[in-house]
């Protein structure tokens, strides 16, 4: 019997080190999936490469915080040329709409000329956030959004940055591994500390600015 997926259901999932898929956005069914080996990124050394360091100087886009939730998950799901399917199924786009307006979903935005042009949405539990997928319409917009996700889980005290897989993309930003033991004693230490991804009254600017400053010393 297929479950329905829930936000109590999924919250659950990813605390026992499950997350779910779909074979594509048509197929009505969910996959749990629990990977041998877990894609991480580390939050206080994260490689940035220089050009896209120099970019972010630049400032090209407008960061923005869970402005446009369901518009991010759209243009994760949207087909490009390198990905032709999708995982995000119906019930999947909805239950993180419905994690979203509970305040357990987010989104990390790149808008320029108010337009939405990239992004990147995952789960926050406790000190540990699960990257569920980014897209890109401009050049550096998904890479951009990563690091400024990364700046604020370092500034709101997470410890934990779950990739589900490690791809060539997210190589360059230093993924790397852990095997399922290992990764499940990260997780329980990350599920036990509360942490802060809204962050009142505190820029995005000032958060980032803030992240390289601490990445210089």
């Amino acid at each position: 019997m297929q479950l329905i997926l829930t936000p109590e259901l999924l919250m659950e999932a990813y605390r026992q080190e499950l997350f779910p898929m779909a074979y594509n956005s048509g197929s009505p069914y969910i996959h749990w999936i629990c990977p041998e080996m877990r894609g991480q990124l580390s939050i206080t050394d994260i490689h940035i490469p220089r050009r896209l360091r120099e970019t972010i100087k630049k400032a090209p886009f407008e960061i923005r915080i869970n402005n446009d939730f369901e518009g991010v998950l759209r243009g994760c799901a949207e087909p490009t040329p390198k990905r032709p399917e999708t995982w995000i199924n119906a019930s999947i786009f909805k239950v993180f709409c419905d994690l979203h307006k509970r305040g357990d979903a987010h989104s990390v935005e790149c808008w320029k000329n108010d337009k939405l042009v990239g992004g990147i949405y995952g789960l926050a539990i406790g000190g540990a956030f699960f990257g569920e997928s980014m897209f890109s319409r401009e050049r550096d917009a998904s890479k951009v959004a990563l690091l400024n996700l990364v700046a604020r889980l370092w500034k709101g005290g997470f410890t934990l940055l779950d990739t589900q897989f490690v791809n060539e993309h997210l190589k360059q930003f230093g993924a790397y591994e852990l095997p399922h033991d290992d990764y499940k004693q990260r997780l329980d230490e990350a599920l036990k500390i509360k942490g802060d991804f809204l962050l009142p009254g505190l820029a995005q600017d000032d958060i980032m600015n803030d992240y390289l400053s601490m990445r210089k010393n």
